[in-house]
């Protein structure tokens, strides 16, 4: 296993931890709202690293490397994780984790057609049982207490979150190979920053809680969930693909889906049943395939 390789399963265990964290602050916080707050926390952090690993040298960056990568962080954090949250809060943390597993059939399709990467039959094969493992767990339960309107909805913000990181992924990897990994990770989070000033200005809705909601945040909690679903996570998660192939990392990155899983049984206390054993299974066959191909 080389260094790319370790990077996106490390990704991929500290973002599992950070899903189920921020399962419990989207109990009492909207979206939007963490998705800022967390955003911000982890500027915070990788601001003072870029200066600790390259002092104040700027990148020699061309102009459209230099907006292609705010424009990957617009995509990939500001929207594409403000849906995260939706659905996260909607269809649960073993659910989404499962859903994930969408990420690196999307991921690969768009490596063969926008950086020349090939699948073969094995990796059609692969894509077909992450599909099926996704499917088996969003069908809807007897005992599910969402309505069909509200799981279709959960299901499609989790979809789209989804597509999203995998197209904002792809559009920086070729920048990933000649730049330095730190200052990718700080363009693509000032990207997704100013994202989410555009969106609360849309909506014309306060950037921070003030008054008593600001005395009910938990700030350890919060911290917590942006170091390491955020900041360990995204270095991780971007390092994988700088250091090997996209198809491979975003395989690699679907181990985060038996991570979430079984967190969300220990610590959300969310059934570990046989559908979601059977969704685990099918996607981790299909991840297997992909893999071995």
């Amino acid at each position: 296993m080389g260094l790319g390789e370790a990077l996106a399963i490390g990704s991929a265990l500290a973002w599992s931890a950070g899903v189920i964290i921020y399962k419990r602050l989207g109990e009492t916080m909207s979206p939007l709202r963490l998705n800022l707050i967390k955003n911000l926390l982890v500027l915070g952090c990788v601001a003072p690293t870029v200066v600790f690993v390259y002092g104040f040298t700027l990148p020699s960056m061309s102009w459209s490397a230099f907006a292609l990568s705010l424009l990957s962080g617009a995509i990939g954090i500001a929207a594409a994780d403000t849906l995260y949250f939706r659905a996260l809060n909607s269809l649960g943390a073993a659910r989404m984790g499962i859903m994930g597993n969408l990420y690196s059939p999307f991921v690969i399709l768009l490596s063969f057609a926008f950086l020349g990467e090939r699948l073969n039959l094995v990796q059609g094969v692969g894509f077909l049982l992450v599909s099926g493992g996704v499917l088996v767990v969003s069908q809807r339960r007897s005992t599910d207490t969402l309505s069909p309107a509200e799981l279709r909805q959960g299901l499609f913000y989790g979809a789209t979150a989804i597509v999203m990181m995998a197209v904002a992924i792809v559009m920086v990897k070729r920048i990933l190979e000649g730049q330095p990994l730190m200052w990718v990770v700080f363009l693509r989070l000032i990207g997704g920053v100013l994202g989410l000033f555009l969106m609360f200005a849309w909506k014309r809705e306060p950037l921070l809680p003030r008054g008593p909601d600001v005395a009910r945040l938990n700030w350890r909690v919060i911290a917590a969930g942006a170091f390491f679903g955020q900041y360990v996570s995204m270095v991780m998660w971007l390092g994988g693909y700088k250091y090997t192939s996209a198809s491979v990392a975003a395989i690699l990155n679907e181990t985060a889906s038996v991570f979430i899983v079984l967190m969300a049984a220990a610590f959300l206390h969310e059934g570990l049943g046989a559908r979601k054993l059977i969704g685990v299974s099918l996607t981790l066959s299909g991840v297997g395939c992909m893999l071995l191909a």
